[in-house]
């Protein structure tokens, strides 16, 4: 009988599994799909066990360079009349990669101290940064963690330019981080695996500042906790002619805005049926349990919801709960897995769940170390942390942090070498609601001829989900949609100097009755020059435009000098 899993192929699986513990958007299928040819079952395969314990000096890197920055910008407004503003800022951070046997991390964090000159830009502090890292504690067990922080808009129809700069208007800070252990072994032929998150993610008080007429602004999430686990075990195709798996997971988030709770539990089994030796259809069924639901607003005498300082509603604890969306029966889907080669793999599922069809799936293609292609279809329901925690694990262990160079803020992306990890399906806006996303996102990225791009598009709907007879009935049922489009391109001139340019755009429906659609598209270009030693000198320069359908659209330039020292 031909060997459709290679030995090796049970150690691909537990790393695998590791990553796909958490839950995903959509079920993440246990059973491994890289079977070899037939042709390729007497080529010589070589065994993790069979790798010298030693690790080589090709194998470990520490990297760990901290810096100090002082900034100058310009920014101004282009329409007729319009302001122009400077202001400076003073900033520390750090960048740290590890990569070794037994643990990988990346992290890149940033405190900027922003200092304006009049009453148009305050003085703030601004915290962004982007970390995930993994550590092997055990044969069996490893820990994973992942932090994230950056500026986002409070509410997607206020006008607020992409590079946010030095305004505060409809912006927040949102910080998030999340950890927990997994478990992987192989006994005999049966894989086992289990995984724990927790996760915590806050977004700090902010004005959402003037909106179109008829639109009134509402409450912003405040912070939630989240928790999720499973186990699955199954077989590889082999011993029988099909493989098999069987699982079961929980998630939980709950939210401080009106005691919201989502709640999902879930047990299925999956098949996997080899028809060649690059072809396989899979299939599933079971049961899920999805309940969301909260509790009703204090009011006054006059019935209306009483609000904190910040504009966030007081929760009623003697308030009944409130159900927001109920899903629960059976589960299934079906599809196919087509590997042709070790750098080419597609998936496509369909199904039922969350009471209606579901289609979801995956393509990679790597024609070689240099390039990069991923295309992610994805239909879920969660709560905003859970979201934004999800987002944070599917980083990859090494990639490359996008930021702003005028604002210093995280790009909507950050690129890996199979792809791009993008944040824009949670950070629209913040509403205090959970929510079923359904999107697509496709990113490609190359590092050859001494360029390195990055491309990232995407769509993205979000259909909140709130009693309709709660505080938040205008979020019952609406439905937010984004288009996206973020790029990047860098080059390094000489040994002295690089050179990087960044382009994003959005189109966004925030389907509120009456609310204008809002397109925003900017780009920016940087130059760095190493000076002497650790001391280099930067120059940027970009434009910004943000317009809402029916009202006067708004055009703004900028441009930053600064020298940054790494230690």
């Amino acid at each position: 009988m031909p060997r459709l899993f290679p030995p090796k192929a049970k150690h691909a699986l537990l790393l695998g599994m590791a990553a796909t513990a958490v839950p995903l958007p959509a079920f993440a299928q246990m059973l491994e799909t890289e079977w070899e040819p037939m042709e390729a079952e007497s080529a010589p395969v070589k065994s993790d066990e069979a790798e010298p314990k030693r690790v080589s000096a090709e194998r470990q890197r520490l990297e760990v360079t901290p810096y100090i920055e002082a900034q100058q910008v310009l920014l101004a407004d282009l329409d007729d009349g319009g302001d122009v503003l400077t202001y400076s800022t003073i900033a520390v951070g750090v960048e740290a990669s590890v990569s070794e046997r037994n643990a990988q991390a990346q992290v890149n964090v940033r405190y900027e101290r922003l200092i304006g000159y009049d009453s148009n830009v305050r003085d703030q502090d601004i915290i962004s940064g982007l970390a995930r890292g993994t550590a092997r504690l055990g044969k069996n067990v490893s820990i994973e963690a992942g932090g994230y922080a950056s500026r986002s808009k409070i509410d997607s129809r206020g006008v607020t330019p992409g590079t946010i700069l030095g305004r505060t208007d409809n912006v927040s800070q949102v910080y998030s981080i999340y950890t927990g252990p997994t478990f992987a072994a192989q006994i005999d032929d049966l894989t086992v695996a289990a995984a724990y998150r927790m996760g915590y993610t806050k977004a700090e008080d902010g004005n959402v500042g003037p909106l179109a007429p008829g639109q009134i602004a509402g409450p912003a999430f405040d912070d939630s906790v989240s928790y999720s686990a499973n186990a699955t075990f199954g077989m590889q195709p082999g011993r029988l002619p099909f493989g098999w798996a069987v699982g079961g997971g929980w998630a939980r988030e709950d939210a401080s805005q009106l005691d919201q709770r989502f709640d999902d539990r879930y047990l299925r089994a999956d098949i996997t049926v080899p028809v060649s030796p690059t072809l396989a259809v899979v299939g599933g069924i079971g049961y899920e349990d999805v309940e969301i639901s909260e509790r009703d607003a204090l009011r006054d005498g006059a019935g209306i919801p009483i609000t904190t300082a910040s504009g966030r509603y007081i929760t009623d604890p003697n308030s009944p709960r409130l159900t927001a969306y109920e899903s629960d029966g059976l589960i299934w889907d079906a599809g196919v897995l087509w590997r042709p080669s070790r750098r080419t793999s597609l998936e496509a599922r369909y199904g039922h769940r969350y009471g209606s069809d579901t289609y979801y799936g995956s393509f990679s293609y790597a024609p070689s170390e240099r390039m990069g292609v991923n295309v992610s279809v994805y239909d879920t329901v969660s709560g905003f942390g859970t979201s934004l925690n999800r987002t944070l694990a599917s980083l990859p262990g090494q990639f490359t942090t996008i930021r702003n160079p005028l604002s210093g803020d995280l790009g909507g992306c950050a690129f890996g070498q199979a792809g791009a990890t993008c944040f824009n399906n949670g950070l629209g806006s913040l509403r205090p609601a959970p929510f079923r996303t359904r999107g697509i996102t496709a990113s490609m990225v190359t590092n050859a001829g001494g360029w390195s791009t990055g491309l990232a598009a995407g769509y993205n709907r979000q259909k909140f989900l709130t009693s309709a007879f709660g505080a938040l009935p205008e979020l019952s049922g609406l439905i937010d949609e984004n288009y996206f489009i973020v790029g990047t391109l860098g080059r390094e001139l000489d040994r002295r100097s690089r050179f990087e340019t960044n382009v994003y755009g959005n189109y966004i429906d925030p389907g509120f009755n009456l609310a204008s659609d809002i397109y925003n598209i900017g780009a920016n270009a940087a130059y760095y020059r190493q000076i002497w030693r650790g001391l280099t000198a930067g120059a940027a320069v970009g434009i910004d435009s943000v317009k809402q359908e029916e009202f006067d659209g708004e055009v703004s330039a900028s441009a930053l000098l600064g020298m940054r020292y790494s230690f």
